[in-house]
C-alpha cells in the first residue's frame, strides 16, 4: 500500500490527518477489503503515534469502512451485496432530486458542461482509456450534485460517490469496462431530458441509469459466488 509518510499541513490535527489518509486509501482500494489494520504498523507508516491512528480507526468504524472481526482484529470492511445496494439506493435518491433541480434551474452553459464531460468520456472510450473514463464519469455525477447549489446535497453526493469509488475500483475489469457503452447512452439520455426540462423523463433516465449499474454489479457478484462454489 502506498501511504503518506508525514502529516499534511492542511490537516489541523494528527487524528484528522490519519483519518483522511486511511479513508482515502480505503476508498481507492489501496487498503483492500478484508485487509487487516495493525495500529502500530500504520502509526509507523504515517510517522505519528498510535493514539491518533486508533481514534481515526474508530471514526472509520462508525462510517462502516472498517469492521472488528473476532480473533482477527480490525479489518477494512468487505464489499458485500448489502453495501452495494446501500450505495446505489442512496445515489439514486440523491441524483433523482439533484437532476430534477438541474432540469428546472440550470443555465444552458451548465448543461453544456455536463455534455462536454460526456464527449470527453466518448473520446476516452474510443481510445480505450477506461481509467480516464471512470474519473470523468465521477466528475459527471459530482457535477449533477453540485449544480443545484445546495451544499448538503453536494456534500452527500460526494460522500456516496467516494463509497462507490471503492466498489468501482474493486470490480473495475469485471463490471465497469463492460458497461461503458450502455452507460454513455444513458448519460446522453439524461442530458437530453434535462435540456427540455422534462422532469418525468429526467427521473426515469436517472433511475434507469442507477438500477442498470446496480444490476451489473450484483450480476457479477453472483457469478463470482458461483465460480467460487
Amino acid at each position: 500500500m502506498k501511504i503518506a509518510t508525514a502529516p499534511d499541513n492542511r490537516h489541523r490535527t494528527k487524528q484528522e490527518f490519519a483519518y483522511q489518509t486511511l479513508r482515502d486509501a480505503i476508498t481507492r482500494c489501496e487498503l483492500h477489503p478484508g485487509e487487516r489494520l495493525v495500529i502500530d504498523d500504520l502509526a509507523r507508516r504515517l510517522h505519528i503515534s498510535a493514539i491518533p491512528v486508533r481514534e481515526a480507526i474508530q471514526m472509520l468504524q462508525a462510517e462502516g469502512l472498517v469492521v472488528s472481526v473476532p480473533h482477527t482484529g480490525v479489518t477494512v470492511a468487505p464489499v458485500t451485496s448489502e453495501s452495494i445496494q446501500d450505495i446505489f439506493a442512496l445515489l439514486e435518491g440523491l441524483e433523482t432530486v439533484a437532476s430534477r433541480l438541474v432540469a428546472e434551474r440550470a443555465r444552458p452553459d451548465e448543461l453544456d458542461a455536463l455534455a462536454k464531460l460526456v464527449e470527453d468520456m466518448d473520446d476516452a472510450v474510443a481510445q480505450q482509456r477506461h481509467t480516464d473514463w471512470a474519473q470523468l464519469n465521477r466528475q459527471f455525477h459530482r457535477l449533477i450534485g453540485e449544480l443545484p447549489g445546495l451544499p448538503m446535497l453536494a456534500e452527500m453526493t460526494e460522500r456516496v460517490l467516494a463509497r462507490w469509488e471503492r466498489i468501482r475500483r474493486h470490480f473495475f475489469s469485471g463490471v465497469l469496462v463492460h458497461r461503458i457503452d450502455q452507460a454513455q447512452e444513458e448519460h446522453r439520455e439524461i442530458i437530453a431530458a434535462m435540456r427540455v426540462a422534462d422532469l418525468a423523463r429526467v427521473e426515469t433516465a436517472i433511475r434507469r441509469h442507477n438500477r442498470r449499474a446496480y444490476a451489473a454489479y450484483m450480476a457479477f457478484l453472483d457469478s463470482a459466488r458461483v465460480r467460487g462454489a
